[in-house]
């Protein structure tokens, strides 16, 4: 039988199980143990989704604050029918009925409600929530993740401003808009730059004393699991064992392997890891790239200037947008390619408040007005609506085939795929597909997320697995905390049933 052995760095806790003690930066020199054991549960993905639900499971309990009045009568009547005690020990089922807003999950609308009760009519009222910390019912957990607390947040280019309003980046019992005024800094047009809420994510886990709960630098690599458990009095436990391998990324870039045992799994890995591909001939080419990174990189070590080829862009969305937007700041020259029509009613711009997010309706207007066959009115801008990618070629050529049928060619400096992106459950078996709503089709966050319960966000198919944010289809920060509260609940709910 192998050895288990525990890092250098780990304490233990009651129950003979272990926990990270470190800092959240702190990188391995001298990991020895291959085999970690553990029986707390573990958060693959370290953005806001984990970030929250590491805040609820240390100990952080959410109550209604003395004399609060919700503006919504019926959650002001069920609120008023229990007080003192804590929303964690609630009925989530019974207080999110009758919510409606901008989310499926009735969990994430009722969380949202609570924090920021008049958000979606223009107003500020505070939440009528109040934080107590009781440390006697923190669940020691692992979060593991590739970066640092915040996750993709970091990989983004820091001088973007968010989609959703900067008071809605937030997580509970730090505002961001009181951040960023310690930091003397602020919103534009109410919305936040993406580094400064990279930044804000991972002050949070500082300030809120999480850090010895995060692991960065931590690659899952396989999830596995048996049948549950026999209990102490011989009848078979409510959960498996579920063991998570993977490897940790040393100062020295080398790789030391870790394995973890737990009751409980939650993923939170988001959907950034695997960009989507067209699958065209010469997509693996040294100058086509799926993220906006490369491009920032091109710029900066003058790859691409205001005089050479073009870059192309592929895509429609926002991060396409954002391309375009980065290109025309630097007076890179650039061709923009989409399948759509500019007047498709699915574009995302059409979706979006023109007063609320105007430099994406530029990019529009652009999409719009000006075409490869007509006058330019944007010089160095050539958009081409109904156009699909046929190959790349060596020579910085990509082929295209238009509306009619016919073939264009264009030279280009750099190729910037970006047609959205795939969660990487590679280390679950079968991809993770068969957790999802329809086994039969891909997973997706937008169309076919992982099937949860509602309110709790356990998998239907697998106890002890959850899943949480864009994986559960919740694909905005305001209510990915919706979920991390729904799997608090639930965990607490597992420790009171354990036996003493």
């Amino acid at each position: 039988m192998r050895k288990r052995t525990a890092f250098p760095s780990l304490k233990s806790v009651p129950g003979g199980s272990s926990v990270q003690s470190c800092g959240y930066n702190t990188w391995y020199t001298s990991v020895t143990a291959q085999l970690l054991s553990l029986t707390h549960p573990v958060s693959t993905g370290n953005g806001p989704s984990g970030i929250c639900l590491s805040y609820l499971l240390s100990g952080h309990i959410p109550y209604v604050r003395p004399g609060a009045v919700h503006p919504h009568p019926l959650l002001q009547r069920k609120l008023a029918e229990a007080p003192g005690v804590s929303i964690l020990d609630q009925d989530l089922d019974y207080l999110s009925e009758g919510l409606e807003g901008r989310c499926q999950s009735p969990v994430a609308l009722l969380f949202d409600a609570l924090l920021r009760p008049d958000t979606d009519f223009g107003g500020n009222l505070e939440s009528v929530l109040t934080w107590r910390q009781e440390k006697q019912r923190a669940i020691p957990h692992v979060v593991l993740g590739r970066n640092l607390p915040g996750g993709a947040w970091h990989s983004m280019e820091g001088s973007m401003v968010t989609l959703s309003q900067g008071q809605w980046m937030g997580l509970p019992d730090l505002q961001v808009k009181d951040w960023l005024q310690k930091k003397r800094r602020g919103l534009r047009n109410s919305r936040a730059t993406a580094g400064d809420i990279a930044r804000y994510y991972r002050d949070y886990v500082v300030k809120k004393g999480l850090s010895r709960n995060f692991i960065s630098g931590a690659v899952v690599t396989n999830v596995q699991w048996g049948a549950p458990e026999p209990s102490g009095s011989g009848a078979q436990g409510p959960s498996p064992l579920f063991q998570v391998s993977g490897f940790l990324t040393t100062k020295d870039r080398s790789r030391q392997p870790f394995s973890l045992w737990t009751h409980n799994v939650v993923l939170a890995t988001g959907t950034f890891d695997s960009p989507a591909r067209l699958g065209i001939p010469g997509e693996a080419l040294p100058f086509v790239h799926h993220d906006l990174s490369a491009l920032e990189a091109a710029t900066r070590q003058g790859v691409v200037t205001p005089a050479s080829d073009p870059v192309l862009i592929v895509g429609a969305g926002l991060s396409a947008a954002d391309a375009v937007l980065f290109a025309r700041h630097y007076n890179i020259p650039v061709v923009h390619a989409f399948r759509r029509p500019v007047d498709d009613p699915g574009l995302v711009f059409n979706q979006l408040p023109k007063m609320l997010y105007p430099e994406y309706h530029k990019v529009h207007q652009m999409m719009r007005e000006q075409s490869f066959l007509s006058p330019s009115p944007y010089q160095g801008y050539r958009s081409l609506p109904k156009h699909r990618p046929l190959l790349f070629k060596e020579d910085s050529q990509a082929v295209f085939q238009d509306a009619q049928g016919g073939q264009q060619v264009f030279g280009v400096s750099l190729v910037l795929v970006l047609i959205g992106s795939h969660p990487d459950l590679s280390f679950l078996p079968g991809a993770g597909a068969d957790f999802a709503m329809d086994p039969e089709q891909p997973l997706s966050a937008k169309r076919n997320p992982i099937d949860v319960d509602p309110f709790t966000y356990q998998s239907t198919r697998q106890e002890g697995l959850y899943a949480v944010g864009p994986l559960a289809g919740d694909n905005f920060v305001r209510f990915v905390q919706g979920g991390a509260l729904a799997v608090a609940s639930s965990l607490l709910r597992k420790e009171t049933r354990k036996p003493p």
